[in-house]
């Protein structure tokens, strides 16, 4: 069986000692100028630093910064630690992570392939900068192509009368290590206890005739009702279906001479181009999540 070696980011070695924070905290004045201060103190170089505020007066301060320091590792323990006063002072949430450690991504998938295999021609490209580190599925389809990339596939059949014991199932097969989980046109309803596991760390991707064409065969209801429009949304799962804070979304315009079949087409291909781009800027901390949206840097 032929292997599929990933490949390896061209920089991936001089980033060692990048690492990114993420905040989230009601706005005021000072938050940059004691960041900034913070770091520097620390002997760390910022190189990117992006910031939104909902409204100055009141509302809520976003903010992401990409930084060098030299000898990272040793240090960051003690920058988390230290940086723990400045984050109570404004009253932050925020998370600070080293470029180096790969989230690692499992995906979940059903029998539609495109939106995995577009995941997994980016990861073994380099484009993709984490780590899959297994498959689930309720199908047996993509096995052989899944391992064929080295990387563990675990069927897990669900029924309405199994949901439970395999939604554990898959909690085992996961453990405690992975950082997201992808749906890749998974079509299985996701249960409470499971999205509270991995609260904003659930990726979905469904197309974006909703709420106007609910149910099946989607494509079909749109081609009856002339669409000029069809499109893909990316969001993160939660306890309302298709309901939770969108990542990405986008569109393309459609005629009256393309049938179902090539209105399903499109769709495909506008659903792995979106799913990628969320789970990309997943990995790269690019994403804050505030009540039932979503800041993207």
């Amino acid at each position: 069986m032929e292997i599929h070696a990933k490949q390896v980011r061209p920089d991936s070695k001089n980033r060692a000692d990048r690492a990114r924070m993420l905040i989230s905290c009601p706005d005021g004045p000072g938050i940059v100028a004691a960041v900034s201060h913070f770091l520097h103190q620390h002997g760390a170089n910022i190189v990117q630093s992006d910031q939104y505020t909902m409204d100055p007066a009141g509302g809520m301060f976003f903010m992401r910064i990409e930084f060098d320091l030299p000898q990272l590792t040793a240090s960051l323990a003690k920058l988390e630690a230290d940086f723990a006063e400045v984050a109570e002072r404004f009253k932050m949430e925020w998370s600070l992570s080293a470029v180096s450690r790969k989230k690692k991504l499992a995906i979940f998938v059903s029998k539609e392939d495109h939106c995995l295999v577009e995941l997994l021609w980016q990861w073994q490209a380099g484009d993709l900068d984490a780590d899959i580190a297994l498959v689930v599925s309720n199908h047996l389809d993509m096995k052989d192509y899944v391992e064929s990339f080295g990387i563990p596939y675990h069927h897990i059949p669900v029924t309405a009368d199994t949901k439970k014991e395999a939604e554990q199932r898959q909690l085992d097969v996961i453990g405690n290590d992975i950082d997201v989980i992808i749906l890749a046109r998974y079509m299985q309803i996701i249960s409470p206890m499971f999205i509270e596991h991995y609260r904003n760390r659930i990726i979905n991707i469904h197309h974006s005739f909703l709420p106007a064409f609910v149910g099946g065969k989607p494509y079909a209801q749109a081609y009856n009702r002339g669409v000029k429009i069809i499109g893909a949304t990316a969001h993160y799962v939660t306890e309302e279906l298709d309901g939770g804070p969108i990542i990405e979304q986008d569109v393309q315009r459609v005629s009256h001479g393309d049938d179902v079949t090539e209105l399903k087409r499109i769709g495909r291909t506008i659903e792995r181009v979106v799913l990628a781009r969320a789970v990309k800027w997943h990995v790269e901390d690019r994403i804050l999540v505030h009540e039932n949206k979503t800041v993207v840097f």
